[in-house]
C-alpha cells in the first residue's frame, strides 16, 4: 500500500550507490544472491539465537533487494534477474515465519502458519495476475521499474518488512502480529482478484 510512496524516498540513494556498484564489476545476480545469503542467515539467527541478531540479517537482505535492481538498471535488466529478484523475496518472506515457528513452536507455530496461508493467497494473485498482464502487454510503473507486473495491494513488500523488524523486536508479540497480518493479507489477495477480474473483462486476450 505505501511501496508507491516509498520508492521517492529510498530510490534516489539506492540509484546512486547501485550505479558505484555497478561502475565497480558487480552484477545484479550477485547481489541478488548476496541477499538471499542474508535471508538464510536471518531466519537462522531469529530460530536459534536471537530476533534481535536475526534483525541485521532481514535490512541487510532488503538492502540488497534494492541494490541488485538499481544495478541491473545500469547493466541492463534481464529475465533471469527479474526471476531471481522474485524467487528469492518469495523464500525470504516464507522462511522469517518459519524461523518463529521453530524459535517458539508451542506459541508460534499455528500463528505462523496462518500468515504462510495468506502469503500463499496474497503471492498467487500477485503473480497469477502479472503472468496474465504479460501476455496482454499490461504495463506499469507505480513501484519502480519491475521486471514483472507489480499488481499493488493493501500488504505489500513495505508493510511486510515493517511487520517483520516488528516481530524481531518484540518476539513475545508475534502471534498477534501474525494473525492481524495475515487479515490485512487476505484482504489484499481478494482485491487483487476483484481488481484482476475487473481488468481482464475489459482487457481484450
Amino acid at each position: 500500500m505505501f511501496d508507491a510512496r516509498l520508492r521517492t524516498l529510498i530510490d534516489p540513494p539506492l540509484e546512486m550507490l547501485g550505479s558505484r556498484l555497478a561502475r565497480s564489476g558487480a552484477t545484479a545476480n550477485q547481489i541478488t544472491m548476496v541477499g538471499f545469503g542474508f535471508a538464510i542467515a536471518a531466519a537462522g539467527a531469529i530460530a536459534w539465537v536471537g530476533p534481535l541478531f536475526g534483525l541485521l540479517f532481514v535490512l541487510l537482505n532488503r538492502l540488497c533487494d534494492g541494490l541488485d535492481g538499481a544495478v541491473a538498471r545500469v547493466n541492463g535488466k534481464t529475465d533471469l534477474g527479474g526471476y531471481l529478484d522474485i524467487v528469492f523475496d518469495f523464500f525470504f518472506y516464507g522462511s522469517v515465519p518459519i524461523a518463529f515457528a521453530f524459535a517458539d513452536p508451542g506459541r508460534n507455530a499455528l500463528p505462523a502458519a496462518a500468515l504462510l496461508f495468506s502469503f500463499y493467497a496474497n503471492g498467487s494473485a500477485f503473480l497469477a495476475y502479472a503472468i496474465m498482464a504479460e501476455k496482454r502487454g499490461l504495463e506499469t510503473d507505480k513501484q519502480g521499474s519491475k521486471s514483472l507486473y507489480y499488481l499493488g495491494g493493501l500488504a505489500e513488500g513495505g508493510e511486510t518488512i515493517a511487520l517483520f523488524c516488528l516481530m524481531c523486536l518484540w518476539p513475545a508479540g508475534f502471534p498477534v502480529l501474525a494473525y492481524s497480518f495475515a487479515a490485512v493479507c487476505v484482504l489484499s489477495a481478494g482485491a487483487r482478484v476483484i481488481i484482476a477480474v475487473r481488468t481482464l473483462r475489459e482487457t481484450p486476450g
